[in-house]
């Protein structure tokens, strides 16, 4: 039986061992076969298919969106929304990075405000909502919360 085993395929994939058996788990990759000796043989295209989903987690694929599309690919009947989940995957990413911006620019205004403290910051111009962290409505309503 030809084909490559386990340490050579996570080798050649830049992947470790037990990557390679947690995506026979879920299914992205195909049991192998095994030799008279009962290691796993896997085929050669191996490697590439690990190179595609390493590649598609790069680009913000969950394991679960690479499954769905590999499903549809081994099947011969591709999803014709590949495009739309790449646009809907472009959306997602600029959601995050308009909240990574603006948990930069408040990070930013506390290290140029100099605050000392989420609860109690003696700088003058604090960007921290400090008052309301720890304040329940009870306290703020004088016991009527």
């Amino acid at each position: 039986m030809s084909g490559l085993r386990t340490g050579e395929v996570a080798e050649r994939a830049g992947v470790n061992i037990q990557t390679l058996r947690y995506y026979e788990r879920r299914g992205l990759l195909s049991e192998p076969g095994r030799s008279l000796g009962g290691h796993r043989i896997y085929p050669p295209d191996t490697v590439a298919l690990l190179q595609v989903i390493k590649a598609a987690q790069r680009l913000g694929f969950s394991l679960d969106e690479v499954a769905e599309l590999l499903d549809a690919g081994r099947r011969r009947h591709p999803t014709a929304d590949l495009r739309q989940r790449a646009i809907d995957k472009i959306s997602e990413i600029d959601r995050k990075i308009a909240d990574l911006t603006a948990i930069r620019s408040t990070l930013t205004e506390v290290v140029d405000a100099r605050c000392d403290s989420l609860t109690n910051c003696t700088c003058a111009d604090c960007p921290l909502p400090y008052l309301t962290i720890g304040t329940s409505s009870h306290d703020q309503n004088g016991g009527r919360g």
